[in-house]
């Protein structure tokens, strides 16, 4: 069964037929990864709850901690305004970046200098 058509028309995708998600903590409101999504990956995420994602270098679907456990159970799922992000609310289990960082943002933090 096809991403809901009401959903689908609302996507703005690149030009690959992608969307960024952008995933999040649900409780802490801590930013974890960002991942790509086609219609496909959306509507398993809706259907299973568990988040799934398009692999631009693999070329093919993964299911956030199928082989490592660190699973993403989906709490909720919003479109931005203009319907070309996806944000996703998650539990996270373990960690949430294929380094082993919590988040895919530890590592390297960028000084900050105000003008």
């Amino acid at each position: 069964m096809p991403l809901d058509p009401a959903i689908a028309a609302r996507l703005k995708r690149t030009a690959d037929g992608l969307v960024p998600a952008v995933v999040q903590q649900h409780d802490t409101g801590e930013v974890l990864m960002l991942a790509w999504m086609d219609d496909e990956a959306l509507h398993r995420t809706l259907t299973t709850g568990r988040a799934t994602y398009w692999s631009r270098s693999r070329g093919s679907y993964w299911v956030k901690g199928e082989t490592s456990g660190n699973v993403q159970h989906v709490r909720s799922v919003a479109l931005d305004c203009d319907g070309d992000t996806v944000l996703l609310k998650v539990d996270q289990v373990g960690a949430a970046c294929h380094t082993g960082d919590r988040t895919c943002f530890d590592a390297d933090r960028l000084a900050v200098t105000p003008a």
